[in-house]
This record gives C-alpha cells, sequence and structure tokens, in this order.
C-alpha cells in the first residue's frame, strides 16, 4: 500500500502547493518546487516515533501534520504538513516503521548516560 499527498492550504484545503508526500513501505519521499525541485528520501526503518499535529484551523479543513522523529541526518525531524486522512497515514508510517526494523533486524538503543566503567564496576 502507498499514500501519495499533496501539502494544502490552510484555506479551504485546497491542494495549490507545489509539495507531494509519497509514504511507501520502504521510503517517505518529500519532492517539492515548481521551477527548482527537491526530493527528500527517508528510510521506514528510520523513523523512531510519529506524532499527529492538529490545529484548531486543520481541523475544520480536515487536514493534519504528521511529525516523524528519524535517525535520518538530513532531516531529523520530518514534518509531512497539512494533509488529509492524517490520522490513517501516521498509523501506517507507525506500523510500517516497526515491520522496516524487524526485516532488517535493526535495534533502537537509548543512551541514558551511563558513564565510562572502572574496575569496581566490573
Amino acid at each position: 500500500m502507498e499514500y501519495q499527498e499533496k501539502k494544502r492550504w490552510l484555506f479551504l484545503g485546497l491542494p495549490f502547493t507545489f509539495t507531494k508526500y509519497t509514504i511507501g513501505e520502504e521510503v517517505i519521499t518529500i519532492r517539492s518546487g515548481l521551477l527548482n525541485t527537491r526530493e527528500n528520501d527517508c528510510y521506514m526503518y528510520k523513523v523512531q516515533d510519529v506524532e499527529l499535529e492538529v490545529s484548531f484551523i486543520e481541523r475544520i479543513c480536515g487536514l493534519g501534520t504528521v511529525v516523524c522523529f528519524t535517525g535520518d541526518t538530513t532531516h531529523p525531524t520530518l514534518r509531512i504538513e497539512h494533509i488529509k486522512n492524517s490520522k490513517e497515514i501516521k498509523n501506517y508510517i507507525l506500523k510500517e516503521s516497526e515491520e522496516a526494523r524487524r526485516k532488517r533486524r535493526t535495534l533502537n538503543t537509548l543512551d541514558i548516560g551511563s558513564g565510562p566503567l572502572d574496575d569496581a564496576d566490573l
């Protein structure tokens, strides 16, 4: 399954911007621009957490913003702004990112501030 959405204006949710989001099983792609285009990809296995933001105006227009916290160097915080079906897409990204990590056998670890070991700790 793959989602394709366009960034929309907050005015009536009209898709008059030049940003297109493609969310697939392996990669999230953001393509923006009219004359000078920029395309940025993020692998699903790098997505660590997902958040849904819906402002009052977005709620009126039926839109939302999905924020992905990733381990990607170019976009540590990936924002998929003003899209329809935002809750469904957020749940899809959560499910597919977990599945991609299982396929690649990657493990997320957190450094909780453990200091260097000395002889007394061994």
